[in-house]
């Protein structure tokens, strides 16, 4: 894994036409004398053997970009998203008119009608004594009640009902409803839905940060596993050679035997730790390959790690935060909400106005006698309803108060987070520089431990432990790196802006950490 000045490559061995000389004081001795073409050299092999290896160079930018828009939990935020907008398009209905079709047929047990047979009788016997009294007083004539008799007893043998709705009817219709007023409910059902819609592409801002954050220490995390590994490779390489010299020496008798099985325990923990950095790497992939929502493509990070030498104080990350964090603009529209579910609750103490009409378009066997339209208004207004609403009123009042409290503890834990990220930052910067300043003085021990065990005045414990330190220091360096980069992406998230990440790493005053 090195650096060309703008890309980070890896490669599994160095370039080929590059001779190891059996130490690290050897090969940095060269690096030192002729970096740009050992450079150069090792750009060609790391290109040439990721083509073999069917490895696709990737740019933090390409990975930002694969990352949001192919991974699931974005795909799933983006969904959340819709669904809220169409929930806030259906609280725009609650405005509208209702209307409905309706039909019905009904199938009765006997016709609806108005019986009065039971009349007879009476009728027909104060009739005969109306007609006796006015015989006997001289105001009807014989032949005339006997006329009225004859007519009244014709009278008597009719069915003395009348159907007013045949048992069998039905008809089809429309019916509307159009809300006038209900206390304020409709609007704050339409405050609460563009509220929620608010909350869900905050929520889909907060997805997006934490996914940026995971691919840093993932896309940063695979480029130094690979480093890890290259290291070992090397120091396995070097305590190799250390082998090759100890058996040599041991045949000339200048070295005991125990010296010799030193290197060799030595050799087989180098190659251990070579298989477990081997290992750490393929889980690596696998993690960046989950993120970046790939199962088959092997990617190569090629952007470097960085650290910022003139970074802003912790007060711009805090003021970022209060104006950013998704979480704190969700507790912002939590209080918003809860204060329409207030004007809800307000709502029950208004009478509710509705309007309301109807007609039938067909109708079969309906009577007459009912009408085919009707308008009206409807008004209703709860009394009393058990206190019942003034509670549910309390209540969403003491709502607003919680998520109040709530907020501004948020915001007081955001202020906190940003300064315990801000601080581990500066630290891990600080280290990295104190590892830096140490690797020159750890290869010219090494260098010097080199040249005393080949003239027989230092042991084979002296040099592995000074090629193990180096390769320690070495990858204490890229580890610090690694670090700083992953704390500043959590200080951006925890900012709201960790899109801003990879112009961080296009600063002037960014410094790209590379393999050395």
């Amino acid at each position: 894994m090195f650096d060309n000045g703008n890309n980070l490559f890896y490669s599994g061995d160095l370039c080929p036409k590059w001779k190891i000389m059996g130490t690290f004081a050897e090969i940095f001795k060269a690096i030192g004398m002729k970096k740009n073409l050992f450079l150069i050299c090792l750009t060609l092999a790391s290109v040439g053997a990721s083509a073999q290896n069917d490895g696709r160079l990737l740019s933090l930018e390409e990975a930002v970009e694969i990352a949001t828009t192919e991974n699931p939990a974005i795909k799933a935020s983006e969904y959340e998203e819709m669904a809220a907008k169409r929930q806030r398009q259906a609280a725009i209905g609650l405005r509208m008119p209702k209307i409905n079709a309706v039909g019905s047929y009904v199938y009765m047990g006997d016709d609806v009608a108005l019986d009065a047979n039971s009349l007879k009788e009476p009728v027909g016997a104060a009739a005969g004594n109306l007609i006796s009294t006015g015989v006997q007083t001289g105001i009807i004539s014989q032949q005339m009640a006997g006329l009225l008799q004859q007519a009244l007893g014709a009278m008597s043998g009719l069915d003395w009902s009348y159907k007013l709705q045949d048992r069998s009817f039905g008809f089809v219709g429309g019916e509307i409803t159009m809300p006038i007023f209900l206390g304020g409910k409709i609007n704050a059902a339409n405050r609460a839905a563009r509220i929620d819609e608010s909350t869900a592409k905050e929520q889909g801002v907060q997805t997006r940060n934490a996914l940026i954050s995971e691919l840093v220490e993932r896309y940063y995390g695979l480029a130094l596993a690979a480093q890890v590994v290259e290291v070992r490779r090397q120091a396995a390489d070097g305590i190799r050679k250390h082998l090759n010299d100890a058996i040599a020496l041991e045949e000339q008798g200048m070295l005991a035997k125990s010296e010799r099985l030193y290197v060799e325990y030595m050799m087989t923990q180098a190659e251990r730790e070579l298989q477990n950095a081997e290992l750490q790497l393929s889980t690596i992939k696998d993690a960046l390959n989950n993120t970046l929502a790939s199962k088959e493509v092997d990617y190569v990070p090629a952007t470097a790690m960085f650290v910022i030498d003139n970074i802003e104080d912790v007060e711009y990350y805090k003021s970022l935060a209060s104006n950013h964090n998704p979480l704190l603009n969700q507790v912002s529209l939590k209080k918003e909400l809860a204060e329409q579910g207030v004007r809800v609750q307000r709502s029950a103490y208004f009478p509710q106005i509705v309007a309301m009409g109807g007609g039938s378009v067909y109708n079969y066997q309906v009577t007459n006698m009912l009408p085919r339209w009707a308008v009206g208004v409807g008004v209703s207004f709860n009394i009393f309803d058990g206190l019942n609403r003034e509670y549910k009123h309390a209540a969403a009042k003491q709502t607003v108060r919680q998520v109040e409290q709530i907020e501004v503890k948020a915001q007081d834990d955001i202020a906190v987070l940003v300064e315990k990220l801000y601080n581990q930052m500066i630290n891990y910067y600080n280290q990295f520089h104190s590892v830096e300043a140490s690797i020159a003085f750890a290869e010219e021990y090494l260098k010097a431990k080199n040249a005393a065990f080949l003239e027989g005045w230092s042991s084979s414990t002296d040099l592995i432990d000074a090629e193990l330190n180096l390769a320690k220091v070495r990858t204490e360096r890229m580890q610090m790196a690694y670090a700083y980069d992953v704390a500043l992406a959590q200080l951006l998230e925890a900012a709201g802006v960790s899109d801003e990440f990879t112009s961080y790493s296009r600063r002037i005053d960014a410094r790209q950490i590379t393999f050395e």
